[in-house]
């Protein structure tokens, strides 16, 4: 009964698609190109509501989601690209296949074994690097730490979290020579160093970079706030007060318990 009710509702949402890109003018009007930055935005929208926990959020960004899934998936048909039975099992094959573990007499011990085997298994199908599969369009952040998740299944890997902080430290002594030289270009190249190191020991005490960056910018964004409305309670205007006394009242909010 599960079954035949998500049956219904895909099938439901495939032939509104359908029925949108056949009637109604914008949706006809669309590109896999014009699509593409739209569905970024859409995917920036649910790790929003991710990073909020925010569940009914999360369910409607999921649909907007699977919304666009099918819309380049109708503009494939239309083009004799591919069919929308064609990415579902193309994906299922995937997984079959690299899951021997499940579907296959494979052993493995852990979660470690897991991505080593799925690494090796995509080099097998003809991946020239491991490193192949990051996309270049990423934000450098999560970019980083895809590259070096993924160059740790190979055992590019340091062995411990005390030479990673050792690593940090070296790059923080050659950024402030670099600072120093007054080289512009060798002052990016040097602070892209210390960057890459401090993402990786957030690997190494298990939390992700991207996700404490962003925590610290939506901690900023309600202090900050917060100072604009207490200085204008006190009838100035932020530009009225010095560093020193905007800096006093920042002290003041960070004293106040807050939920971000």
């Amino acid at each position: 009964m599960e079954s035949e009710k998500l049956s219904n509702a895909f099938l439901r949402l495939v032939k509104i698609m359908d029925e949108l890109r056949e009637q109604c003018p914008w949706d006809r009007k669309q590109t896999i190109h014009t699509l593409r930055t739209l569905s970024i935005e859409e995917l920036y929208e649910l790790t929003d509501a991710i990073l909020t926990e925010d569940w009914p959020g999360i369910k409607e960004e999921l649909g907007d989601i699977f919304l666009h899934l099918l819309f380049y998936a109708r503009i494939a048909r239309e083009q004799n690209r591919f069919e929308l039975a064609d990415v579902l099992n193309g994906i299922s094959d995937k997984l079959i296949s690299r899951h021997p573990h499940i579907y296959g007499d494979v052993k493995v011990e852990s979660e470690e074994d897991v991505k080593r085997n799925w690494e090796n298994l995509k080099l097998k199908e003809g991946k020239k690097s491991v490193l192949g599969g990051v996309p270049a369009s990423l934000p450098a952040m999560v970019k980083a730490i895809r590259l070096q998740e993924k160059s740790k299944q190979v055992g590019f890997e340091w062995d411990n979290r005390e030479q990673v902080w050792d690593k940090v430290e070296e790059e923080q002594l050659e950024l402030a020579e670099a600072v120093r030289s007054g080289d512009k270009s060798h002052i990016e190249e040097e602070f892209g160093d210390l960057m890459f190191s401090m993402i990786n020991y957030a690997r190494f005490l298990s939390i992700d970079a991207e996700t404490a960056l962003e925590r610290t910018n939506r901690k900023f964004i309600n202090r900050f706030e917060k100072m604009e409305e207490a200085v204008g309670l006190s009838g100035k205007q932020m530009n009225d007060l010095s560093l020193a006394e905007l800096d006093a009242i920042w002290n003041e909010i960070k004293k106040q318990k807050t939920t971000d």
